[in-house]
């Protein structure tokens, strides 16, 4: 026999043969410890088919249970020592650990061992995504384990709350400030400087609703937006109206808290009421309401002061002075100011004229008669002669501007008047009143 061609089970066997045949006798008596196998399957065969499974000979495969798996050898044999041929044991299966995901973990029901099954969890301000949970398996590999924790929560962000601002007296806008809001994050806390679209804290808002917002993201990219208004509201009076034949001038709007209008009336006509209103906190216009009247002038005074004091800053007097109405320089100085009467209203000249030699003299303006005794008052006070044709030019503070002993051109005296200072104003004020001839 070429015992080089057996396998080791083969000769194994051959041995304990021999020694059965050789050195004492068999009687199929249990020789080895009996096999048992924890969490395994036992199949022996017998060298004669004994009854029991452990005599001299036997030999015994092992198979582990699923879930188990072998360590030691899988087939053993009963030796003439006693002994089996071989370690053996079923271990239960055991999966490598499983990764950890970032910001959350796992709870398993039996650690890394077969059929026990984690469960994924994430940290607040994060969700799972992937397995909701993972088994150990027979091969050693989990079922799943493909977890991610995420953050996709937006951050939280709180906007101010602001009451309605009122402008403040003589202005459309109001300041109006507030704490910046700080964002939140649900997850690692991180977030980025808050966005503010809309004017700055501090900053003046004019009349009416204002849309802001404020935007903040956290390192996710997730984004939170929180949105707020500021209403600005400005009190108002009811617009006054431009008297007629006058002028208003008003400050800021014209009609908001503390915005002062101010009246002036054309040449000619007398201011009634307040000269300037202001629109107050209770949106009333303070003072009396304005018009202009025509000026009414008394010519029943007793002096020529008097009578010159009613045109005291409101009107500017061309006194013409002639011994006669016959008088060649009266008649052309009249009739080139008669066509002239539009330039005359426009620069609040007032023509007053003096005629004849007293006690015969008489005085006019317009179509108002002066008596005698004041027409020569006014020579007098004027230093203007009877004998002769005089003309003199009062600006409206009664001061003499101008004197002529001749007759001028009406061109001629409204370019003198339009270098005086107050006239610059007045022009201003008619081209805005849109009054002209």
């Amino acid at each position: 026999m070429d015992f080089l061609k057996m396998d080791t089970w083969t000769c194994v066997y051959m041995i304990v043969a021999f020694q059965l045949s050789g050195s004492f006798a068999y009687d199929g008596a249990p020789w080895c410890a009996p096999v048992k196998v924890k969490h395994g399957h036992v199949s022996c065969q017998t060298p004669r088919g004994e009854r029991n499974k452990n005599v001299l000979g036997t030999r015994c495969k092992i198979r582990c249970k699923t879930g188990y798996e072998m360590h030691g050898s899988s087939e053993i044999l009963c030796m003439a020592s006693k002994q089996w041929s071989g370690n053996y044991a079923c271990r239960e299966v055991r999966c490598p650990k499983l990764a950890m995901p970032s910001n959350g973990g796992y709870k398993c029901s039996d650690g890394s061992y077969f059929n026990s099954r984690c469960q994924f969890f994430c940290s607040p301000g994060y969700t799972l995504r992937g397995d909701l949970s993972a088994t150990c398996q027979s091969s050693r590999t989990w079922s799943g384990g493909n977890s991610v924790c995420v953050d996709v929560d937006p951050p939280v962000i709180k906007c101010p709350n602001i009451k309605d601002k009122t402008a403040e007296p003589g202005k459309l806008t109001a300041k109006v400030t507030w704490d910046t809001p700080e964002g939140k994050d649900t997850a690692d806390g991180i977030l980025t400087d808050v966005i503010l679209k809309g004017k700055a804290s501090g900053s003046h808002f004019p009349e009416g609703n204002h849309k802001l917002s404020y935007t903040v993201f956290d390192r996710a990219e997730n984004k939170a937006t929180c949105r707020f208004n500021v209403r600005v509201r400005v009190r108002r009076c009811t617009p006054l109206s431009v008297p007629d034949n006058g002028w208003m001038k008003c400050d800021s709007a014209g009609d908001n808290y503390g915005a002062t209008c101010e009246f002036r009336c054309l040449g000619g006509y007398e201011l009634r009421g307040s000269a300037a209103r202001v629109c107050q906190f209770n949106m009333e216009w303070s003072g009396l309401e304005t018009s202009c009247a025509p000026m009414n002038i008394n010519v029943g005074v007793r002096s020529a002061a008097a009578l010159l004091d009613q045109f005291y800053e409101k009107r500017r007097i061309l006194i013409i002075s002639a011994p006669s109405a016959a008088n060649h320089y009266y008649r052309f100085q009249m009739t080139n100011l008669q066509p002239a009467q539009c330039g005359l209203d426009l620069r609040h000249v007032t023509v007053i004229e003096l005629v004849g030699v007293f006690p015969a003299q008489i005085g006019r303006i317009r179509h108002r008669l002066i008596p005698p005794a004041l027409a020569l008052q006014l020579r007098l006070l004027l230093q203007l002669s009877q004998n002769s044709f005089n003309m003199v030019l009062l600006d409206k503070q009664g001061v003499d501007k101008q004197r002529y002993t001749f007759p001028i051109t009406a061109a001629e005296i409204f370019t003198t008047i339009d270098t005086f200072p107050l006239r610059a104003e007045e022009v201003t004020l008619q081209t805005e009143a849109g009054q002209s001839c």
